[in-house]
C-alpha cells in the first residue's frame, strides 16, 4: 500500500469502514432477549430457536424456548420442549424449574412440586428458579410462595425484568394487588420500558382502577405503540370509561 492511500485532501475524515453484522449464535441469542423485554414472545421464540441451529448444545436458550411458550400458552408444546431440553440436560436447575412451571400450569401441582425440588436441589440458586417456585406454590395456594419472590427479587438486585416476571406470575394467578406492586417497582426501575407499564395497566384494569389504568396505558403507547396485548387493554379500558359514564347518568337520572 502506498504510503499516499492514507493522506487526507481538504480537511476531511476517511469514512469508517463499515462492519458486516455476523449473524451468530450470539447475535440471535442478543436479539431473542430484546423481543422478549419487549413482550414479543412469538418473535423471541423464533429467535431462541436461531440459538440452537447454531449451537444446540445451549442450554439457556432451551430454557428460553420453553419459558416463550408458557408465554403464549402453548402449554402442551412447552412440555414437549421441556423434556427433549432435559434428555440433553437433565440436571440444569433454570430446565427443571421451567418444567415445574408447565407441570403447574397444567394442574399437575404434585408433579410441579417435584421438579422445583429438584431445580432448588441441583442448587439453583437464581432468580428465576425461585421466580418459577413462587409460580408453583401460587397454584398450589401457600402462603410461602411470598418468601420465593422476596429471594428472586433479592439476587436479581434491583433489575427491572425480574419485577416485571413476578407481576406476570401473580396477575396470571389472579393476585392483582400484587402483581399492581410489583408491575410499580419495574416501572420505577425501567420507566422507558413500554411493557411495564402496559402490566401495570392492566392490573390497574383488574383492580378497577380505571382512570389510573388509562395513564399507564397512555404511557405504554407513548413509548411503544404496537406492543403486544397493549390494543386490546386500551379497549378494556374505553369500555370501562363508556360503562362508568352510563351508570353515572342511570344514576343521576333516579338521585
Amino acid at each position: 500500500m502506498s504510503r499516499f492511500d492514507n493522506l487526507e485532501f481538504g480537511g476531511g475524515k476517511p469514512e469508517a469502514v463499515k462492519r458486516e453484522i455476523v449473524k451468530d449464535e450470539a447475535y440471535y441469542l442478543a436479539e431473542a432477549h430484546d423481543l422478549y423485554h419487549k413482550g414479543r414472545y412469538d418473535l423471541a421464540l423464533r429467535a431462541y430457536s436461531k440459538v440452537l441451529e447454531y449451537n444446540a448444545a445451549n442450554p439457556d436458550a432451551w430454557t428460553a424456548q420453553v419459558r416463550m411458550l408458557v408465554e403464549l400458552g402453548e402449554l402442551r408444546e412447552a412440555r414437549l420442549w421441556a423434556d427433549k431440553a432435559l434428555e440433553r440436560f437433565p440436571t440444569h436447575p433454570e430446565l427443571l424449574a421451567a418444567k415445574a412451571v408447565v407441570r403447574a400450569r397444567m394442574a399437575d401441582l404434585d408433579s410441579a412440586l417435584a421438579f422445583s425440588d429438584a431445580a432448588i436441589e441441583e442448587r439453583g440458586n437464581t432468580p428465576y428458579v425461585w421466580l418459577a417456585r413462587g409460580d408453583v406454590l401460587l397454584a398450589r395456594g401457600e402462603a410461602r410462595a411470598s418468601y420465593c419472590f422476596d429471594q428472586a427479587l433479592t439476587l436479581a438486585r434491583g433489575d427491572w425484568l425480574h419485577c416485571w416476571q413476578a407481576s406476570r406470575i401473580h396477575r396470571f394467578h389472579r393476585s392483582f394487588a400484587l402483581a399492581l406492586r410489583y408491575a410499580q417497582q419495574a416501572a420505577e426501575l425501567a420507566p422507558g420500558r413500554a411493557v411495564v407499564w402496559l402490566q401495570a395497566g392492566q392490573c390497574q384494569l383488574a383492580l378497577g382502577m380505571g382512570g389510573r389504568a388509562r395513564e399507564s396505558l397512555a404511557q405504554a403507547r407513548l413509548l411503544d405503540p404496537e406492543c403486544p396485548g397493549l390494543e386490546n387493554a386500551l379497549k378494556e379500558a374505553n369500555r370501562t370509561t363508556v360503562g362508568g359514564s352510563l351508570w353515572r347518568r342511570v344514576k343521576s337520572l333516579f338521585a
